[in-house]
């Protein structure tokens, strides 16, 4: 019989570990940032570098984010992976694969783990009074 969820229940996450790893999720997202960043200087100098980052900030504060306002179970993934190929793909063509590819594999594995059950409820317990 299949499991309703992907992780194998009997693998607990400790609250600490938990925390930890939305740590990592979170300087994931300002990495995507600055990947935007460093595209736009290469392509077209400062201006476009702030608008790059931006504009991953809007998509991200609207779609992505857990309390988003467009946020849901298909806008937030797909625009997760959007913003995320775009800053993989923008260091990438400025010259830098290197850092795309290690990008990439960190965003997917660390988003991956993310999703454990022991992990994504550890927001939802916090009091915000």
């Amino acid at each position: 019989m299949s499991q309703p969820y992907a992780y194998d229940r009997t693998v607990t996450v400790s609250p600490a570990l938990g925390w930890s790893v939305l740590a990592l999720v979170f300087l994931d997202e300002l990495l995507v940032m600055a990947a935007l960043g460093v595209w736009g200087a290469d392509v077209g100098g400062w201006p476009l570098a702030v608008g790059a980052v931006l504009a991953g900030v809007a998509v991200w504060f609207f779609f992505a984010s857990p309390k988003a306002r467009y946020g849901g179970t298909v806008a937030r993934p797909v625009a997760k992976v959007l913003v995320i190929g775009a800053a993989v793909a923008g260091l990438a063509a400025a010259g830098h694969p290197g850092w795309a590819v290690a990008l990439a594999a960190f965003s997917v594995i660390i988003n991956g783990v993310a999703l454990h059950p022991d992990i994504r409820v550890l927001p939802e317990q916090v009091d915000t009074r």
